[in-house]
């Protein structure tokens, strides 16, 4: 941090300025967290999702939702297989009796993300500081 000569008169403005720059690293900090647990929650959907011809597993896709100068949405979905990802995550009833098991994959691949968004935002906030 650099030393400078502030008047009284002066320094609300230089303290909001400083707090202005930091939110700014901060937001942009986070921002790429989320992109990165996006990235890692569907990387780990896909390398444990079941396997029968593969369009299921390379189905999967981080599509932005909304962004603005705060904040980034962004949703982890199955573009064109999401009708059976629940059936897939938790198992059905077969047509003649009895039941398919289900694989987790989309539960762990969410668990890791989280772990490692609040890792990530930890790390960029103590950096920034």
């Amino acid at each position: 941090m650099s030393s400078e000569k502030v008047s009284i008169d002066q320094l609300d403005t230089v303290i909001m300025d400083q707090l202005e720059r930091y939110a700014a690293l901060a937001t942009d900090d986070m921002k790429d967290a989320v992109k990165d647990a996006g990235k890692t929650v569907r990387s780990e959907i896909q390398a444990n999702a079941p396997v029968k011809t593969g369009a299921y597993r390379k189905s999967w896709t981080v599509t932005k939702q909304a962004e603005n100068s705060h904040s980034i949405d962004l949703v982890v979905h199955s573009s064109n297989r999401y009708q059976i990802a629940h059936l897939l995550e938790k198992g059905y009833a077969k047509r003649n009796g009895g039941r398919v098991a289900g694989k987790p994959h989309i539960k762990p691949a969410e668990e890791k993300g989280k772990e490692e968004l609040v890792e990530r935002i930890e790390r960029a906030l103590h950096h920034d500081a």
